[in-house]
């Protein structure tokens, strides 16, 4: 723990206080923003108006009236909330019940305080003004029984039942473009559209409603300079005088119209990050995307002309940076909480990978940013290591020192490969070459794509049902297909067909309510500021959520490789190869949970069988061709009526495994009910014996070209990153392991030892960070179920 504290370093003073208090401060509901936007509705602005000019409107009242508080000593303005991590709450999606309100403030982990003047407000205002106006409302009315089983069954979670569509990543349209630019466009594309076109009203009032929300943060921006020419003239320092007045400046120039300095560029994107999360919570967050680039020009031009020395940048990334801490998720209950059980917004920073032109993307800030999360080590940002090829080798060296003290950041990823798989969607070159990676593994063409996830897909509960003939055990509810009794199953061909058969079968029911969900939000809560910002939307008079985007895609985030790849394998192996066990044994074994005498059969499946994660064929071959199968049933179905959305696959879990493990009893890898499944593509916890080589080399059978992207998580003991030459053996298995086809990896340098240490004196280890899933946090903050789970994790003790 010495040796993590020591890491952290900010570049100054100012700094060190402003991420302190950012670190410090207690998380707590603010209710600013449901009052403001329940006010606007109530007064009947809207009333008349169409549904995009309504948002807008509701977001220039917002605009025009949230606080403006101002960090002491900062250098970047805006905030989503009323002061550091306070968070709105967004009632138009999901009104908190005042039972889910004493939930929040009272539980043990990840709790958000709320005071008693927000209950009140909750309980007089916002709840009886919203109930049977929510989108969620709308969602849960409008989805069919069958979706309605499967989800309460936990074969599946919905992302957009409490917060909306989003988890995109800014491009260079953001850097190169300001409002003003914007409304240039907006006003040409009005005169050209064509009365007898039958969407020409849909179109105008799009364009209306986006014209409204570029004028609302021209005055969000207003308003904050008049305030900073307010604090420069009772400052009394100089130096802080000067500085409030530069501020000041760059708020009339910046977002109006487009940065020309390196401080502009950053507080330009603030301007449109915290717009994008005032008007509604899209799933993580916002991001600035390739950073390192589109700040690259403005770096290079401000050290070049004398107004900007390396320190100063650094000092204005590092309060930067506490900017996006500053900013917690928004609250989340019940199964949304189970799936993604973090205070972590993931908004993720890339540095790396290749220019458009296909060059080496890495520059001087590419080393800039890695610095300064080495000396920040803040649960927010996250951040994403490119690796291309045409990297140089001083950047993944430079990465691995990062994560030597062990706080999880920063993971890897195959650039190269995410090319190719933008390629294989049919982005165009360029735009796969500026394309980057978003929340916790998912591949996106920044700024030009809605890539919209939509929930996690459980495929051990599809096995267990499989082995149930269509019948979840928990509920005892009919969910599947009968696919046939697995103990008249001759082979193992049987069984593998009868899984297919139950996978497509959920598959079919979660695209339907993936479209309805969908027309939901694009009829019910479209977003014209965001859409601003998105290449195309403009363009097309067509908003981000109903398909405005260059590209469109829908993706559905299957969890649980791990755990049905060693089950399957098990069952191949001992019940049809070897016949050590019949499969009426193996199912009466996982019906008593491996209890009393089948506790040997546990042990004999634990021990004796081949694994995914070994490098072994046998094992391995199983995991290739669920990747396969499910893959190719995904792709199987038609591009979404209304955004035309592409169906694709991701293979991630953030905290949904544990949820999954909750509600799926025993597994044939000797899995105990109500445990953890496997996380992401890692092998299951703790089978993996033979070194991260041989993971990786398993991993790397799999085609994940064929998906957006597959999280790997790997535990090494903190020795295997001392000195320079483990450092440079570790960098070059992971080139081996990127040209084999894998697509990332991130590291805990934990022992199992201190995180037990952690569990026992939680007191003084508050600031333990380790890495969860595609995602880092605090140890001590996560429920003892996904503490065991990361502790599980096999810690590998050499290369």
């Amino acid at each position: 723990m010495q040796k993590r504290r020591a890491a952290v370093r900010p570049v100054n003073e100012r700094i060190a206080k402003l991420r302190e208090k950012s670190v410090k401060a207690g998380v707590k509901i603010s209710g600013e923003r449901a009052r403001l936007i329940t006010e606007f509705y109530k007064s009947g602005a809207a009333e008349g108006k169409s549904v995009p000019v309504q948002r807008a409107l509701a977001f220039r009242y917002l605009m025009e009236r949230v606080s403006l508080p101002v960090e002491d000593g900062q250098l970047i303005v805006g905030l989503r909330g009323t002061g550091p991590q306070e968070v709105p709450t967004y009632p138009e999606i999901c009104t908190h019940s005042m039972r889910d309100l004493e939930i929040l403030d009272s539980r043990e982990n990840m709790p958000y305080k709320v005071d008693d003047s927000t209950r009140r407000l909750y309980s007089e205002e916002i709840i009886p003004y919203w109930k049977g106006r929510t989108v969620r409302e709308a969602v849960f009315k409008s989805l069919p029984r069958d979706w309605l089983d499967a989800y309460e069954a936990g074969i599946w979670t919905e992302f957009m039942e409490q917060r909306a569509p989003g988890h995109t990543a800014g491009g260079d349209r953001i850097f190169r473009m300001g409002v003003l630019d914007i409304k240039d466009e907006i006003k040409k594309k009005m005169a050209e559209l064509k009365p007898e076109d039958p969407a020409y009203g849909d179109k105008m009032e799009e364009l209306k409603a986006m014209d409204i929300a570029a004028d609302a943060i021209l005055v969000y921006a207003g308003r904050y300079a008049e305030k900073l020419d307010k604090m420069a003239g009772e400052e009394e320092n100089p130096g802080r005088k000067e500085e409030l007045k530069e501020m000041a400046r760059i708020c009339r120039r910046v977002p109006a119209h487009a940065p020309e300095t390196f401080w502009e560029a950053l507080q330009h994107y603030w301007f449109v990050h915290v717009g994008v999360v005032y008007e509604t919570n899209p799933w993580d967050s916002f991001n600035p995307g390739r950073l390192d680039q589109h700040l690259y020009p403005f770096y290079s031009k401000d050290i070049a002309e004398g107004r900007l020395t390396r320190d100063k940048a650094k000092e204005l990334l590092q309060a930067f940076w506490v900017k996006i801490n500053n900013q917690p998720a928004v609250p989340k209950v019940g199964v949304t909480a189970e799936e993604s059980f973090t205070y972590n917004d993931f908004t993720k920073i890339n540095v790396g990978g290749l220019k458009e032109d296909g060059s080496d993307g890495v520059n001087e800030v590419s080393y800039l940013i890695l610095e300064v999360l080495d000396e920040m080590r803040t649960l927010q940002p996250n951040t994403a290591v490119l690796v291309s090829d045409k990297n140089p080798e001083r950047l993944l060296i430079k990465a691995l020192k990062v994560v030597g003290p062990g706080f999880g950041e920063p993971p890897f990823f195959n650039f190269d490969g995410v090319v190719v798989k933008m390629l294989r969607q049919g982005k165009s070159l360029e735009d796969a070459r500026t394309s980057g990676v978003s929340g916790c593994v998912e591949s996106g063409a920044f700024g030009k794509e809605a890539y919209i996830l939509t929930g996690y897909f459980n495929l051990p509960k599809i096995l267990e049902i499989t082995l149930n003939n269509g019948i979840d055990p928990l509920s005892g509810k009919k969910l599947g297909l009968e696919t046939g009794d697995p103990a008249g199953f001759k082979t193992f061909d049987e069984l593998w067909e009868a899984f297919v058969r139950q996978v497509k079968h959920f598959m079919d029911i979660k695209m339907k309510g993936n479209d309805i969900i969908e027309e939901i939000y694009a009829k019910q809560l479209p977003v014209p500021f965001m859409s601003l910002w998105i290449n195309d939307c403009v363009e097309n008079a067509r908003d981000y959520n109903a398909g405005g985007a260059r590209y469109n895609t829908q993706y559905v985030q299957l969890v649980g490789l791990g755990t049905v790849a060693f089950g399957l394998s098990a069952i191949r192996y001992h019940v049809f190869d070897r016949k050590t066990v019949t499969m009426g044994e193996l199912l009466e074994a996982l019906g008593q949970n491996f209890e009393g005498k089948h506790e040997m059969l546990r042990q004999v499946i634990l021990n004796k069988t081949p694994r995914y994660g070994e490098d072994d064929d046998y094992a391995d071959e199983i995991a290739k061709n669920i990747v396969d199968v499910t893959v190719k049933i995904i792709e199987s179905y038609p591009p979404s009526p209304v955004r035309k959305a592409s169906k694709r696959a991701y293979f991630l879990p953030t905290t949904a495994h544990v949820y999954f493990g909750k509600v799926t009893g025993a597994t044939p890898d000797g899995r105990k009910a109500g445990m953890p499944v496997s996380e992401g593509v890692s092998p299951v916890q703790g089978s993996d014996r033979k070194g991260i080589a041989a993971v990786f080399r398993s991993v790397s059978k799999c085609d994940w070209d064929k998906t957006g992207g597959a999280l790997l998580n790997q535990k090494l003991t903190p020795d295997l990153l001392e000195g320079d030459e483990n450092i440079k053996n570790l960098a070059r298995l992971i080139r081996t392991f990127f040209h084999m086809g894998g697509h990332h990896v991130q590291f805990n340098v934990v022992s199992a030892e201190l995180l037990r240490e952690a569990q026992e004196r939680p007191g003084d280890f508050q600031d333990l960070m380790v890495r969860v899933a595609g995602y880092s946090d605090y140890f001590v903050n996560l429920p003892k179920g996904l503490q065991e789970e990361i502790i599980a994790r096999t810690e590998h003790r050499e290369i």
